[in-house]
């Protein structure tokens, strides 16, 4: 039988929180992007899936779409995004934590906490690289595995996507108003 706790964190928790982010990130201004993206990837390999907790598997798991964001080569994340991202990832480059990994059941409390709240800060960014991901997979799994599927590829077949719904649309429109212009002239 599994125990249930919840709690809420209020603006001053959420306060604290960002502060402990924001002091990470100017530390991490010294560190070299691959170091900040190792760094959470050491965290990861640390955490055995099986010895997590639910909650912080399913918050693992956002970090790892968020290391796979920044260092995908396909998708390649224009600069001013690829920093907003390392910045997020900075907290875990550092070596001392809010809660001591090694204490069972709690010691990622804090690095779920700050995962969610990177994923809420970053929440545009993932929705378009996990709408990139999604779109390779189709065309890999119809066009062949090793099949190059760049960002550009991506935003060319949003786009047609778009004027397609758009073009519906006015279909849609003008089949309604000359339906409607025909009553009213009866």
């Amino acid at each position: 039988m599994g125990l249930r706790v919840t709690f809420d964190l209020d603006e001053d928790d959420l306060k604290h929180f960002r502060l402990i982010m924001q002091q990470a990130r100017t530390a991490a201004a010294r560190i070299a992007p691959e170091d900040i993206v190792a760094a959470a990837e050491d965290l990861l390999a640390s955490i055995t899936p099986k010895g997590a907790p639910a909650f912080i598997s399913e918050r693992l798991q956002k970090l790892r779409l968020l290391i796979d964001m920044i260092s995908d080569i396909e998708w390649r994340l224009p600069q001013r995004e690829a920093d907003r991202v390392l910045s997020a990832l900075a907290y875990f480059a550092e070596p001392e934590d809010l809660i001591p990994d090694d204490i069972p059941g709690l010691g990622f409390l804090d690095d779920a906490i700050m995962i969610e709240l990177i994923c809420r800060e970053l929440k545009h960014e993932i929705e378009a690289y996990q709408d990139f991901f999604d779109f390779r997979l189709r065309i890999r799994r119809d066009s062949g595995r090793s099949t190059r599927v760049s960002r550009e590829d991506w935003l060319e077949n949003r786009r047609s996507e778009l004027h397609s719904r758009m073009r519906r649309r006015k279909r849609k429109d003008r089949s309604g108003k000359s339906a409607s212009r025909i009553r009213l002239l009866r």
